[in-house]
């Protein structure tokens, strides 16, 4: 069935750059790990032991995990004292989450 033309959106000529950069980025986000890393992240903030241990992995691997979201910009940090706190960056992550968890974990 044909959409009429007023309900088309018109859409602009593809910026195949940006669609590459959000293309990494969703690659990144595309692990079990991550995906409940951004869940407990947009509820506060969280050093990376506490991460790691709600996570059931090792700190090192929390690390990791945390690095390449941070790169793509997801996450910021802020040290404090020895302690290094992670959040959101990217308020919009909570629609992400909210679709996966509509989808695949009702």
């Amino acid at each position: 069935m044909k959409a009429s033309a007023k309900s088309q959106k018109k859409l602009e000529p593809a910026n195949m750059e940006a669609l590459g950069r959000a293309a990494e980025c969703l690659r990144t986000v595309a692990h079990p790990v991550r995906i409940r890393m951004i869940q407990l992240l947009l509820n506060g903030r969280y050093t990376v032991g506490e991460i790691a241990l709600d996570c059931n992995v090792p700190d090192n691997v929390a690390s990791e995990h945390l690095r390449l979201m941070q790169r793509c910009g997801l996450f910021t940090s802020q040290r404090e004292g020895r302690k290094v706190y992670y959040e959101v960056a990217k308020p919009h992550l909570e629609d992400l989450v909210t679709c996966i968890e509509s989808e695949f974990m009702k």
